[in-house]
C-alpha cells in the first residue's frame, strides 16, 4: 500500500523474523560470535536470553541458514510440550522409530548420535521460549546433554528465552543442568538513537529504499524513546508511521506522525503519557483518523492505483506541531561486517 509511495520494493518493517533484514548491533554481533563459536567447537549447552522483541529468533534462523550442511538442526518452538511429546519430537528429528519405552528410546538416540559423530556429522537442538519449559522437560534436556565421547559432545543444545530463563535455571532442582551451561549470550535492546537510526536505515536499504531520510532525525529520536530500543517495537512504530505518512501524503515521517502512532498503540513514553493524563483528567485522546475504521476504509480505497492522491489528516496536531529535527541522521554502518564477510552465502 505505501511501498510505491516511498519507493520501496518490499515491506521493510514486517514483524516476521526474516533473517535477510538482520541488523548486527554490538549485542547481536557478540551473541552471534558466541553462538558460532559454541556450535563450531562443540561446547554442548548454550543459553541465549533477551527481552521480547530483541531479535533472538531472527538470530537463530540466520545462524541455522548458514551452518554447514553436515549439521542437522532440530528446532523446538513449543515450550508446552510434555516429556513424551518432547521425546517424540527428538525421535522424529533423528529418524528413530523402533522404540517401545523411554529406556529404549534413549539407547537408540545415543546410538544414532554416536554414529553421526563418527561420520563427522553434528546435531544441534535449538529450543525457543525455553523459559516456558517445565522442570520435568528441562531435566530430560540435562540427560540428553550426557550424550558425549571423550573428545566431543554428540548433541549441541541451544536454549533461548526471555530474561526469566536465568531464574528458571537458578532453580535448585536444576542445578545439575545449570552446571552444564558452557556459554551464555544476552541480546540487549538498541542502546541509543544512533543505533536506532542505523537499524531503521539498514532495513529500509534491504527493502530497496531510494533515500535514507524517509524518517527525520526527530522522528527517530521519538521512535527510540517510545520503543526503548526494542527492535519489534521499532518495527511496529515504523510500519504504522509509513502507513499514516502515506495517508497524509507526507514524503518524510516526522515526530508528529510518530507521536500519533505511538499514542494510538499505547506506546508513548511514560512522562508523555502522564502529561496527557494530567491535561485530560484521565481521558484518553481520540485515535488518529488513519487508525479509525473510516480512515482505514478511505486509505484502502486510495491504495488502488491512486496512492498519490490519498490525503487523510493523521490528526489536527500533526499538521501544526513542529518536527523537532535538529541534527542530520548518522550514516549507516554495518556493525556486523565481519559476519557478512564470513557469510559466503550472502544475506540477500
Amino acid at each position: 500500500m505505501y511501498r510505491e509511495f516511498y519507493g520501496l520494493k518490499e515491506l521493510p518493517f514486517a514483524l516476521t523474523p526474516d533473517p535477510r533484514f538482520i541488523y548486527f548491533t554490538p549485542s547481536h554481533t557478540e551473541a552471534m560470535a558466541n553462538l558460532h563459536y559454541g556450535i563450531e567447537s562443540g561446547k554442548g549447552l548454550i543459553v541465549v536470553a533477551g527481552e521480547v522483541g530483541t531479535g533472538k529468533t531472527t538470530i537463530l534462523r540466520w545462524m541455522m541458514q548458514r551452518l554447514d550442511r553436515t549439521v542437522l538442526v532440530g528446532y523446538v518452538i513449543n515450550p508446552r510440550l510434555s516429556v513424551p511429546e518432547f521425546y517424540q519430537h527428538i525421535a522424529r528429528l533423528l529418524g528413530v522409530e523402533a522404540w517401545q519405552n523411554k529406556s529404549e528410546l534413549l539407547f537408540e538416540l545415543g546410538s544414532t548420535l554416536e554414529e553421526r559423530n563418527a561420520r563427522g556429522l553434528r546435531t544441534v537442538l535449538i529450543i525457543d521460549e525455553a523459559h516456558g519449559l517445565s522442570t520435568a522437560v528441562l531435566e530430560e534436556i540435562r540427560l540428553l546433554s550426557n550424550f558425549e565421547s571423550d573428545a566431543a559432545k554428540h548433541l549441541q543444545i541451544v536454549l533461548t528465552g526471555q530474561p526469566e530463563l536465568r531464574a528458571v535455571l537458578n532453580n535448585p532442582e536444576l542445578r545439575q543442568l545449570k552446571q552444564r551451561v558452557a556459554l551464555r549470550c544476552e541480546i540487549k535492546p538498541l542502546p541509543n538513537i544512533e543505533e536506532t537510526t542505523k537499524y531503521i536505515n539498514a532495513r529500509l536499504s534491504v527493502a530497496g529504499a531510494p533515500r535514507a531520510d524517509i524518517f527525520s532525525p526527530g522522528a527517530v529520536d521519538y521512535i527510540f524513546r517510545c520503543s526503548a530500543g526494542i527492535p519489534r517495537q521499532i518495527n511496529n512504530l515504523c510500519d504504522n508511521a509509513l502507513l499514516a505518512g502515506f495517508a497524509a501524503n507526507a514524503r518524510q515521517i516526522n515526530r508528529a506522525i510518530i507521536e500519533e502512532v505511538a499514542d494510538t498503540f499505547d506506546m508513548l513514553p511514560d512522562t508523555k503519557r502522564r502529561g496527557l493524563g494530567d491535561r485530560n483528567s484521565g481521558a484518553r485522546a481520540a485515535p488518529a483518523p488513519i487508525f479509525s475504521a473510516a480512515g482505514r476504509a478511505e486509505l484502502w480505497s486510495a491504495g488502488n492505483d491512486q496512492h498519490t492522491n490519498a490525503h487523510v489528516e493523521v490528526a489536527q496536531s500533526t499538521a501544526t506541531r513542529a518536527a523537532q529535527d535538529d541534527d542530520d541522521a548518522p550514516d549507516t554502518a554495518d556493525i556486523g561486517a565481519a559476519f557478512r564477510r564470513w557469510d559466503a552465502m550472502g544475506d540477500r
